[in-house]
């Protein structure tokens, strides 16, 4: 009988504290799904944003080329287009 009392007041006791506690568990769950919101929200912004920026990248090498006639063109060559309006810069 004692072993059983023992048990019993343990496993009262547990309980009872586990059910104080057991609102954080929803929290923590509300809390996950936010923050996986989010993350997705945000990873999905990034990667428009970077299409965005990969595009805008590939039309500015194709007008440089188009313009200078080379495919890699070098830091002077861009400069002297965007201040003169052409190329007058030497490579």
């Amino acid at each position: 009988m004692a072993t059983y009392t023992d048990a019993m007041n343990k496993f009262t006791k547990a309980a009872t504290a586990f059910m104080d506690h057991v609102h954080l568990l929803s929290e923590a769950r509300d809390a996950y799904q936010a923050a996986m919101t989010a993350s997705t929200a945000l990873r999905n912004s990034l990667e428009t944003g970077d299409q965005a920026l990969r595009s805008l990248m590939e039309q500015m090498e194709q007008v440089v080329s188009a313009h200078l006639g080379e495919p890699c063109p070098d830091k002077k060559k861009v400069e002297a287009i965007r201040t003169n309006g052409e190329s007058t810069a030497t490579g």
